[in-house]
């Protein structure tokens, strides 16, 4: 038996000692992966271990999330506490030929390690977990068309985002020909899937940028709660739900639109933000939930309720004016206020330690899902950019879209359709 077969027989043993409760942990993940609950086997129910006596996973580690299927994975997938976006320029002399076989090197890597598994010459840095929920997910960026030949397939959907007056873009650190995204509950996991990519690239494609991110983590709090970003906001309240009867429309790409390649695909715009903090900090808690528009200890509108209660945009205050104000956040970017559109926002927030003048470079690493951007992303970003009044704490400083295909059905790879059409 190889090195090689020994880490995967090892990774496949502790998977196997989640027993039966493996499906529960899948049903947690489902469901956001907050309450951690041992995996038990046998008849160690009593002391919490696996066989041997030795610990047994955690749902957290043994929860897995399939590589196969209609959408890839890391889009509807409940948000996991640690993430890294990765993004590639293929190298000089590669095209058309060279990314399909990094794409099939990378598919069959991200599909062992999203099933708990190591591949072939593993690093062994994640050798004592499970799948931890992992995800890795592909996208192609507008250039990425031009060197390959296959600028005639390139959907309008990539055509470049409008300039917005409160960017300050590093273009060294936005777009790019190739996107991935990873995301999992472990940070060595995520690290480790990371490092599998950047290995597979081998002389085909190289760094362009890199960030790392992270959320809360799994049990960290008593129930299921929306995440909290670096200002202490509950973000994410408005996303719409896959349980919506629009959900599919506003977010995946429909078959039979002309670009079957991207069917059941999706447009990622990804925006690296970074939160000014200490002038945030500074606001008192009345002005804070003012910008935003929501309470900041449970996220609800300050027009009353509770998170999920529906913003009363209309409600005026004592003194005759909206309790939320015109250019509160929450009131600009509603759908309502912007025909309706809608994007499914994941974000993972960053920190990338101190600033010689003091202050902390963090924020929100910002991304979108939506079928289209330039009726997602883009409306309401005009909108934000033209009077927001968080716009005054927070700077946009890297940018990329990318068109995410859909998942890869049983033998292919992403990105087959449209690569070997």
């Amino acid at each position: 038996m190889t090195d090689s077969d020994n880490l995967d027989l090892s990774r496949r043993r502790l998977l196997g000692v989640a027993g039966a409760a493996g499906a529960a942990g899948l049903v947690a993940g489902a469901a956001g992966g907050v309450g951690i609950s041992a995996a038990l086997s046998g008849d160690d129910t009593a002391a919490g271990t696996g066989s041997g006596g030795s610990p047994a996973l955690t749902t957290v580690g043994s929860t897995a999330v399939m590589f196969h299927g209609k959408h890839q994975a890391g889009i509807t997938t409940p948000l996991q506490s640690r993430g890294h976006l990765i993004s590639f320029d293929l190298a000089p002399g590669a095209g058309r030929k060279e990314a399909a076989a990094l794409l099939r090197r990378w598919s069959a890597t991200a599909k062992v390690l999203m099933s708990g598994k190591a591949p072939a010459g593993d690093t062994g840095v994640a050798l004592d977990a499970g799948p931890s929920s992992l995800t890795v997910t592909f996208g192609f960026g507008r250039t990425f068309f031009d060197r390959t030949g296959l600028a005639s397939r390139r959907p309008a959907e990539l055509d470049p985002l409008p300039a917005f007056s409160a960017d300050a873009l590093d273009p060294r650190r936005s777009e790019g020909d190739l996107w991935v995204q990873i995301g999992a509950d472990d940070a060595l996991v995520a690290f480790h899937a990371l490092r599998a990519v950047q290995k597979d690239a081998g002389d085909a494609a190289r760094v362009r940028w890199q960030m790392n991110g992270f959320n809360r983590s799994a049990g960290a709090t008593a129930k299921p709660m929306t995440a909290r970003n670096l200002m202490g906001q509950v973000d994410g309240t408005g996303n719409p739900k896959p349980t919506d009867p629009d959900f599919d429309r506003r977010i995946f790409v429909p078959a039979g639109g002309g670009q079957e390649w991207m069917a059941g695909g999706s447009y990622a715009v990804v925006r690296r933000i970074r939160m000014l903090l200490d002038d945030w900090e500074k606001l008192p808690l009345d002005r804070q939930e003012k910008v935003i528009g929501r309470r900041k200890s449970d996220g609800a509108p300050l027009t009353g309720g509770s998170e999920t209660t529906a913003l009363d945009l209309n409600k005026l205050g004592p003194d005759g004016k909206p309790v939320i104000p015109d250019n509160a956040h929450s009131r600009i970017s509603a759908p309502e206020q912007n025909g309706g559109a809608a994007m499914l926002r994941r974000p993972f927030s960053f920190h990338d330690g101190i600033g010689p003048d003091g202050t902390p470079d963090a924020g929100l690493l910002f991304v979108c899902w939506q079928a289209d951007p330039l009726r997602g992303f883009v409306p309401v970003q005009r909108k934000l950019d033209r009077g927001d009044a968080l716009s005054a704490f927070i700077r946009h400083e890297a940018s990329g879209l990318f068109a995410v295909p859909g998942g890869p059905a049983e033998g292919e790879y992403v990105g087959q359709r449209l690569l070997e059409a």
